[in-house]
C-alpha cells in the first residue's frame, strides 16, 4: 500500500484571492463552490490540485517547498506575464546563454520558480 499526493496546500490570508492569482497562472477555471470569504479555495488542473487554506499567521521564513513551473511559452515571456499578474522576482538565475531560471514570489510571498520551456531546453541540447 502506498500514499499519493492529493494536493499541495498553501496557508494564506485570503484563499479566494490567492487562488485567483494561481488560477490565472495555470489557466484553470475557478471551482463553482469557491466563494469570497470561504476558508478554502482550490485550483484544479489535469495534473495537480493546489489548495489555499485560511491562516492569519504571518509568513516567518523561506518556503521549504516550492513549485517549479515549466511554461508552454518561452521562459522570459512567462516571467513577464506573471509579473503582470502580480508576481515579483525574488532572484534571477538567468544566464547570458539562455539557461537558468527565475525565482518569483506570488502575491503572498510564496516562492516558485519559472524554468525554461521544453522547446527552449530542446533547442540547446
Amino acid at each position: 500500500m502506498t500514499s499519493r499526493v492529493r494536493s499541495v496546500t498553501f496557508d494564506t490570508h485570503n484563499p479566494y484571492e490567492l487562488a485567483g492569482f494561481w488560477l490565472q497562472v495555470l489557466n484553470a477555471p475557478r471551482p463553482d463552490d469557491d466563494h469570497p470569504g470561504d476558508p478554502y479555495a482550490a485550483v484544479v488542473t489535469d495534473s495537480m490540485e493546489l489548495l489555499f487554506e485560511q491562516n492569519n499567521d504571518e509568513k516567518a521564513v523561506k518556503n521549504r517547498v516550492h513549485l517549479d513551473l515549466e511554461p508552454d511559452i518561452p521562459r522570459d515571456e512567462e516571467v513577464d506575464r506573471l509579473l503582470a499578474l502580480g508576481a515579483t522576482i525574488a532572484t534571477d538565475f538567468r544566464n547570458p546563454d539562455g539557461t537558468g531560471w527565475v525565482v518569483m514570489h506570488d502575491p503572498e510571498s510564496n516562492e516558485f520558480c519559472v524554468l525554461r520551456s521544453a522547446a527552449e531546453r530542446a533547442a540547446t541540447s
